[in-house]
């Protein structure tokens, strides 16, 4: 087992409201949560299985899609889907579980993963919870703003 160091789930997770951010990590990317439109891309791997091809569509209309387009990410996301379409079956090697959740992670499809690559997604028009509107109300990212909305509003 590896000693010291940064892991990639170790301490608190990064918060985008924060007053200070590491200012060389850069801005979150705020992804539609509309997902991503058109069509899939080709499958890059040899002989598509009914149940990769399923998953394949169903990825590519996820928010995340939008940055593995930017980035060229066709084939670890085949990849993926083929580990997952395996991982799935009754007689899996348990070890294949784990690397599907590692490749979930890298490809920003968890939440520790979305957290590690600074993104999120963005809410549905109307879809506001309490606590935001209020902090919104005062000012999107003053201090005083979310103190108010920790108190319950008085303050």
């Amino acid at each position: 087992m590896a000693s010291g160091g940064a892991r990639s789930r170790s301490g608190p997770a990064p918060d985008p409201t924060a007053l200070r951010r590491d200012r060389d990590a850069g801005e979150w990317t705020v992804l539609p949560a509309e997902g991503r439109q058109g069509a899939a891309p080709d499958w890059p791997l040899t002989e598509q299985t009914d149940r990769e091809a399923d998953l394949w569509e169903r990825l590519w209309e996820m928010p995340q899609a939008l940055m593995w387009e930017r980035y060229g990410q066709e084939l670890e996301v085949a990849l993926y889907v083929r580990r997952l379409a395996e991982a799935e079956k009754p007689d899996a090697f348990v070890g294949l579980s784990t690397l599907v959740r590692q490749m979930s992670d890298s490809l920003g499809l968890t939440t520790p993963g979305m957290r590690a690559n600074r993104w999120r997604i963005d809410r549905l028009e109307g879809d506001t919870t309490r606590q935001e509107a209020s902090v919104s109300a005062i000012a999107p990212n003053s201090a005083r703003a979310r103190l108010k909305a920790l108190s319950g509003g008085s303050g």
